[in-house]
């Protein structure tokens, strides 16, 4: 599948993979900032997409920046009708200052295929073991 993409950033970088078998690609800063501990930014990446019909790009965080640093994506859907500029919602988790530099990696972009689907009003539904057992009934 090719993604047509449009650079709205001389400094845009086109998303990629890291590594064969990924199933993101890596989504990059065009312009150098700071997030202090606890701090939200919607950070715009310069690019705008046009992902098909029947399909869906998620944003998703990068693992190393996740778990040693405490940044945390908030998650993006790029609707296959969105043309606009694509950003990345981040939050400093952490009680320590980060600094990312342009063209650091800040997320991951996957496209995904899209169901289309449509509800049913029931009465009742189907039985099953778990039932309406939620959150923590599984255990430990």
């Amino acid at each position: 599948m090719k993604i047509r993409i449009k650079k709205l950033h001389p400094d845009a970088q086109i998303p990629q993979y890291a590594n064969p078998g990924d199933a993101g690609m890596d989504l990059f800063t065009v312009e150098p900032f700071e997030l202090e501990p606890g701090e939200r930014k919607s950070v715009p990446l310069g690019l705008a997409l046009e992902i098909p019909d029947g399909y869906v790009g998620l944003i998703w965080d990068k693992s190393g920046l996740s778990h040693k640093y405490g940044l945390k994506n908030f998650g993006g859907v790029i609707d296959s009708g969105y043309r606009g500029e694509v950003h990345a919602g981040i939050m400093n988790l952490s009680d320590k200052y980060f600094s990312f530099e342009k063209g650091h990696k800040i997320a991951q972009l996957l496209i995904q295929k899209v169901d289309r689907i449509s509800f049913e009003e029931a009465e009742s539904l189907s039985e099953t073991s778990r039932g309406q057992n939620g959150f923590g009934s599984s255990g430990r």
